[in-house]
């Protein structure tokens, strides 16, 4: 017992007097802390005041929007026809257009605008027309029970009776006048999709780049393949191998997802028209005319659900987003490939590899963090800034382009994505090519910066 003891003394202790485990035992934690606070700081400091201007036919809503540091509402008098054509010219980020009804209490609404709107604009609006619309609800309520003197009704009936959902579209103008409507939700789902696909398949082919060359390190099997190539070109031959295999797999998802996706579609589709040519039969049946649109059964999109997934999923601009996913994940994945590779040829073994990873992992893995933010709002600067630097751009510029983004932003994030990969894979190749034959020494941060400025 007492050798275990020691052996495990040895160990531990060796271990922690290391240089490099206390550097990272301090800058550790300072990085991973630096990804919790700098979004939120991000995030409450360059958000700009966005103003809504609201047009109520009703009035029901007049003054119930309450202006906040992120959101200013202003009320408009004229008729929905005058706020569209003026609303480019107004500097405004949104039109909120609430609809009279003749009977019922509006529970519908547009808003019109030139750029996403943000989800947290979309939540509050839906938030006080449902709370004051239920308000006047309960009010009716009450007063039909106080005349009524019926049985006393429950509470759980009473909330159920007065429970409200709004629906609200967003349509998107185009700068000709055009109107296309947006659905924020499969946005957001694409945008995230996309983004943590990414995610992954760099961290997943980047790590089998480095376990590659460690692999090849160990066993000495590299002295023999240098002896035939150069270092670069075994470095990128290896990257790219890898990168090959991981852009097969991901076709082979898309064509084999597109099959199925429409084959399920193809029998959905078949169905809805049998369906909808037994209900004409049964209309011609019981002698109810074409133009009697009174008594005729609704087809609009709220009574076929297939129809509006239909319509949603043609507003994506699918050419755009698969050739901006197969653009950002491939220089993406060469670009931290690259710097994989370096870490794999600096080392001798897997785990000499913490140090050196966690810097390089930081800006993706705070990618994922700012998604949230991105997602709220997909034009702001924190987006833009965060969309153009390349270690960030592979992740964040693939969650805002199902929002629509400019495609100048679009080509200047591409530009320095390309030169970022150019700056990494020249570095990462002064690294391996002097670390790739060095064995049994303990590499530090000095050290690999005394390797990149070898000549």
């Amino acid at each position: 017992m007492r050798k275990i003891f020691l052996i495990i003394q040895r160990e531990y202790l060796t271990r922690v007097r290391k240089r490099s485990f206390i550097v990272m035992t301090i800058l550790g934690p300072l990085l991973m802390a630096s990804t919790i606070v700098i979004p939120i700081y991000l995030a409450t400091r360059s958000n700009e005041t966005k103003k809504v201007a609201v047009l109520d036919e009703t009035g029901i809503f007049y003054e119930k929007f309450k202006d906040s540091d992120e959101i200013k509402f202003h009320y408009l008098t004229s008729d929905i026809g005058s706020a569209k054509s003026n609303f480019t010219k107004s500097g405004d980020h949104a039109l909120l257009y609430i609809p009279k009804t003749e009977v019922t209490l509006p529970v519908n609404a547009i808003i019109y605008s030139d750029k996403s709107v943000s989800v947290n604009i979309t939540s509050y609006i839906k938030n006080v027309m449902g709370k004051q619309i239920e308000e006047l609800k309960l009010q009716a309520r009450l007063r039909e029970l106080q005349t009524d003197k019926k049985e006393p009704v429950s509470v759980d009936d009473l909330l159920r009776s007065i429970k409200t959902s709004v629906d609200i579209n967003t349509l998107k103008i185009g700068e000709d006048g055009s109107e296309s409507k947006s659905y924020t939700e499969l946005n957001m789902v694409l945008g995230m999709f996309a983004g943590i696909l990414i995610y992954f398949f760099i961290f997943m082919f980047g790590s089998q780049v480095m376990r590659g060359v460690i692999e090849e390190k160990t066993s000495r099997i590299v002295e023999v393949i240098i002896s035939s190539v150069k270092p670069f070109q075994l470095m990128m031959g290896k990257i790219i191998g890898v990168g090959l295999v991981g852009l097969t797999q991901f076709l082979l998802w898309v064509v084999l997802t597109f099959a199925i996706v429409t084959a399920v579609t193809a029998t959905m589709t078949s169905g809805e028209i049998k369906k909808t040519a037994t209900e004409q039969m049964m209309i011609q049946k019981q002698g109810i005319t074409p133009g009697n649109s009174q008594d005729a059964p609704s087809t609009n999109e709220s009574s076929n659900p297939m129809g509006g997934v239909m319509e949603a999923i043609n507003s994506v601009n699918f050419p755009v987003m698969i050739g901006a996913f197969l653009f950002f994940f491939l220089v993406g994945y060469l670009m931290y490939a690259a710097l994989f590779a370096a870490i794999g040829g600096a080392v001798d073994s897997e785990a000499d590899t913490q140090q050196f990873m966690l810097p390089i992992t930081i800006p993706l893995i705070l990618s994922i963090v700012m998604a949230q933010f991105i997602i709220r709002d997909p034009d702001g600067p924190v987006s833009f800034w965060f969309s153009i630097f390349p270690l960030t751009s592979p992740v964040v510029m693939m969650i805002r382009i199902p929002f629509g983004v400019p495609y100048m932003e679009i080509i200047l994030s591409m530009v320095l994505l390309l030169l970022g990969f150019l700056g990494t894979t020249w570095l990462a190749g002064k690294i391996y090519h002097t670390g790739i034959l060095m064995y049994g020494k303990k590499v530090s941060y000095r050290e690999l910066w005394k390797w990149i400025r070898y000549k």
